[in-house]
């Protein structure tokens, strides 16, 4: 939709892409909090199959790199299960919140600025550059991994809590 906007009305383009960061902020947190009240509960009831183990693990190794990869990609790949994993292993607030808005910025701007600039072939070019753009989110998202965690040390260090 985002890609239309941008192709038919190039100048709102980029309200339409601020809007849908947003939006999809919004989103996020409502599930976020959602999972935050009583989701360890039903986290830990799935933890014990051996997929919701295996997603348990992924998401303590990685952190909010696992909201990050799925939230800055351009195809489509599930937000709910990394989202409610952070609410319910109680993220900080700040970090989910900064991790969502990053992705999203990235992935809407990016996204209108392909719109604006290709057109309808926007979709084609996302077929034919896939890895490089699936390889620009890991980068990214080992970055980001690398500044949370550098961040979390030098907090520790100043004696704020994890």
């Amino acid at each position: 939709m985002l890609i239309a906007i941008a192709t038919t009305k190039p100048a709102q383009a980029y309200w339409a892409a601020a809007l849908a960061v947003v939006g999809s902020l919004a989103g996020s947190l409502i599930l976020f909090f959602i999972a935050r009240k009583g989701g360890e509960v039903l986290l830990m009831r799935h933890v014990t199959s051996k997929t919701g183990a295996r997603l348990h693990l992924w998401f303590q190794r990685w952190g909010l790199a696992t909201v990050f990869v799925p939230a800055l990609s351009p195809i489509p790949l599930p937000m709910k299960i990394p989202v409610f994993c952070a609410g319910a292993l109680q993220v900080r607030l700040l970090y989910f919140v900064i991790v969502i808005i990053a992705a999203r910025t990235l992935r809407y701007f990016g996204l209108a600025y392909l719109g604006v600039h290709f057109g309808l072939q926007t979709f084609q070019y996302l077929r034919t550059h896939g890895w490089q753009v699936a390889a620009a989110a890991l980068g990214l998202a080992a970055v980001l991994t690398l500044g949370l965690r550098l961040f979390q040390k030098h907090e520790v260090h100043i004696g704020k809590p994890e």
